[in-house]
């Protein structure tokens, strides 16, 4: 085999770096130089709304239902607080809601019978005006004859009596009617006062139904256990915390872009997500907010150069009905890049065009 002189190895060696080069400086040159003026872009991390379930009332924890990473649903137990003190204190309050109501059938019996006494004195008052109008007529008739000589003046006087103890009986009959008008009016009160009572009963025990349904901790919205806070068996003060959701109906990046930039954002403008997990997927989002103070400020803002340090924060929010259909695939934490159009007048280019749609 005939060997290669050594001029020509080097020639090779020189051929082939040129070559090198040569594709080298071809494969930069087609390398996009950034996005243009009309678009912007920031790193930032998949984030979503935490939540904290917490007990309303203090107590012990009876059982938590559900673990860490587990998906619930709008109105899922998730916990459960050890109720047997509230329920002991609904049977009392159902208890004083049934003697409240026989107090109500108590008073309104003792109106039925203040009414009785009243109707009773009344026919009374009636009786003894007649007894009055007939001692009086015959006392007029007495005193008469008494004047003719016709009778002795010793009936005259009896007669004075008993048209006089006629008067006093009629004015003591009065006086029982008002008397039991009286006990009418306190009766109807005692019936007013039992109702209440009632009213205040089944307050309580609507209250307490409803400490007993808050001691059933459920999810208000689709979500994700993040971790659990306390175990079963826990006590817990009013507000402690059982457990964390992640809500998965709140999901975005939140990312960074100089004042310059920042100031073109408006609420609502397109943007597209790319992560570095699935960067074959484009993710579209809007903005949702813009910070109103930068988060990086040197101490002293005098010259354009300092300015431009100034990073304000955005958030783009994932359209919630993106997310009920990827609900598996939702992770927050992360990382990628949000990119941003600018100009209204320009056009995504190929490699962002969204290809996750709902």
């Amino acid at each position: 085999m005939k060997q290669r002189s050594p001029k020509s190895l080097v020639t090779l060696l020189l051929l082939a770096v040129v070559l090198a080069g040569v594709a080298g400086a071809a494969w930069y040159a087609l390398q996009p130089r950034g996005l243009g003026e009309g678009f912007a872009s920031g790193n930032g991390r998949i984030e979503a709304t935490e939540i904290d379930v917490a007990t309303k009332l203090g107590g012990r924890i009876a059982s938590i239902d559900v673990s860490e990473g587990d998906f619930v649903l709008p109105g899922q137990a998730l916990a459960r607080m050890d109720t047997e003190v509230l329920q002991a204190q609904l049977a009392q309050a159902e208890a004083q809601v049934r003697q409240a109501e026989n107090a109500i059938l108590t008073a309104r019996a003792l109106v039925a019978m203040r009414e009785s006494e009243k109707d009773s004195a009344e026919a009374v008052v009636v009786q003894r005006q007649a007894e009055l109008t007939a001692a009086q007529k015959r006392y007029q008739r007495t005193s008469a004859l008494v004047a003719r000589n016709a009778m002795a003046r010793q009936q005259l006087d009896d007669d004075l009596a008993s048209q006089q103890s006629t008067q006093a009986a009629l004015a003591a009959s009065r006086s029982q009617v008002l008397t039991a008008e009286a006990g009418i009016a306190a009766a109807r009160s005692q019936v007013v006062e039992a109702e209440s009572a009632v009213e205040a009963a089944k307050a309580s025990v609507s209250r307490i139904k409803a400490d007993i349904a808050d001691s059933q901790l459920t999810s208000g919205r689709v979500a994700r256990v993040q971790y659990l806070v306390a175990q079963p068996g826990e006590v817990l003060g009013a507000g402690g915390k059982v457990l964390n959701l992640v809500d998965l109906s709140d999901v975005y990046m939140t990312f960074f872009l100089p004042t310059a930039q920042a100031g073109r954002v408006a609420l609502g403008s397109d943007v597209h997500l790319v992560l570095d997990a699935a960067p074959q997927y484009v993710i579209p989002a809007k903005v949702s907010y813009v910070a109103s103070v930068a988060q990086f400020t040197p101490k002293t803002v005098e010259t354009a150069s300092e300015r431009e340090k100034l990073m304000f924060r955005v958030k783009a929010r994932i359209d919630p009905e993106l997310l009920k259909q990827h609900l598996e695939q939702v992770k927050t934490g992360l990382p990628g890049v949000a990119y941003l159009k600018l100009d209204a007048q320009a056009q995504w280019p190929d490699h962002l065009q969204v290809n996750v749609k709902p």
